[in-house]
């Protein structure tokens, strides 16, 4: 039985929050265990830092091991000084007070640092993906796992732009993964298409890392958490499966929006936990549905200087395309990792490529530092930051003008979504 606290209207206190984790830890007793925690880098919204706070003393003194693992998947990796805001700890406070303590970096491309622990056939991958893919994968996972009795995942949960909602065992795959199962579930998630999937459930990609995740060979547990103005609106410990299917249920209560009407013109506006376009695309993702046809969204995020810390190469090689664009000229784009397709084809949007053209359904704009050469060069719009002005766009929805000030986290769908009557799934 799940150990929960859901509400939807009044966030917990730190002594419920307490009391719940003491009562998880109890049952699911972790007395003298080598325990692991997996928990997100700086990218998602999430009082880790008051977690720990409350989460050390309850274990530090019972079990053998208590140490951290940030599923940065392909995010860049957290240097000690990152790390230690993000956890709320000082530079001599992990010296001293939390010395025992480990905190690691996932690196996805180390391959010394992955192992494989299984494989998904291809007959299993066409059941999976609903015949949209046909080829086996080998399952790829942090090798430190296995110096642990328990793996605890701490997490929040949200709407997603691949998975349907995170959180669960997405911490796992993609978040502790190896390139190959990064990639195949970012592709299968571009091609049912951000608006079909964001917000949803059950999803062909759930299917495929719940399978994954029950190949690894410890021993899983999760924390799940929805975050509501900044604290907590609810706290699920359990199973990965059992904690992200009660957490997902209010995630789509709290961080789903539906209007009555799409705009024409969409500002939305980065904050700063997202430092790349790769991250600050949820600003996308996030508002598309809501984007009439032939509209226009604009990615505000002054701050932002480039596209991608990682990835940024191979994106300015390849641009920014509809889905379509890509897979009616695979053989093209055949050497291109499909995680970093998928993400162009998020942040361009749903369209068609019919006889040499491509007809997105909307307009992306850039208004950044990243120059205006470079925006032409990946195929997105470019807009001087400087010509924007917040309040400008304010209080005009009724003229067709939306304007989201801390964007990339809550959904916003149509009451009438025609994505989910209407869009065909391309196989």
């Amino acid at each position: 039985m799940i150990i929960e606290k859901p509400s939807a209207k009044e966030l917990l206190a730190d002594s419920e929050i307490q009391d719940l984790l003491s009562e998880g830890f109890a049952k699911y007793n972790l007395t003298d265990k080598r325990i692991l925690l997996i928990i997100p880098d700086d990218s998602r919204t999430a009082p880790i830092a008051a977690l720990f706070r409350i989460l050390y003393p309850l274990l530090s003194e019972k079990v053998k091991r208590l140490d951290f693992l940030i599923a940065c998947g392909t995010h860049p990796p957290m240097n000690k000084e990152v790390i230690n805001r993000h956890i709320g700890i000082t530079a001599e406070q992990r010296k001293t007070t939390y010395a025992k303590t480990k905190f690691f970096n996932h690196e996805w491309n180390h391959p010394d640092q992955l192992e494989v622990i299984g494989k998904i056939d291809a007959e299993e991958m066409e059941a999976y993906s609903n015949g949209l893919m046909h080829d086996p994968i080998d399952i790829t996972i942090n090798n430190n796992i296995f110096d642990y009795d328990r793996l605890i995942v701490l997490g929040p949960t949200y709407p997603h732009e691949v998975v349907g909602f995170s959180g669960g065992n997405k911490y796992f795959f993609p978040g502790i993964a190896g390139p190959g199962i990064i990639d195949m579930t970012h592709w299968l998630g571009a091609l049912i298409t951000n608006p079909v999937i964001n917000g949803i459930k059950e999803t062909p990609v759930r299917k495929m890392i719940d399978k994954a995740a029950s190949m690894i060979p410890v021993e899983r547990l999760c924390i799940s958490l929805v975050v509501k103005e900044g604290g907590l609106a609810g706290l699920f410990f359990g199973t990965p499966e059992e904690a992200f299917s009660k957490a997902a249920d209010l995630s789509a209560q709290l961080h789903i929006i539906h209007t009555d009407r799409p705009y024409q013109r969409v500002l939305s506006c980065a904050p700063k936990m997202y430092s790349d376009i790769w991250t600050a695309g949820k600003c996308m993702y996030k508002l598309e549905p809501v984007v009439a046809d032939g509209g226009e969204l604009i990615i505000y995020a002054p701050h932002i200087r480039q596209v991608s810390i990682t990835h940024g190469a191979v994106i300015e090689q390849i641009g920014y395309h509809t889905r379509d664009y890509f897979i009616k000229q695979m053989d093209r784009f055949s050497r291109i990792p499909r995680m970093v397709m998928a993400h162009a084809t998020h942040v361009k949007g749903i369209g068609t490529y019919e006889n040499g053209i491509e007809r997105p359904r909307i307009r992306v704009h850039l208004a950044t530092q990243i120059p205006e050469a470079v925006c032409k060069k990946i195929n997105l719009g470019y807009i001087d930051p400087n010509t924007i002005r917040i309040e400008d766009w304010q209080n005009r929805e009724d003229e067709g003008i939306l304007v989201v000030p801390r964007a990339g986290e809550i959904l916003y769908r149509l009451k009438e979504d025609p994505f989910h009557q209407n869009f065909e799934i391309v196989s």
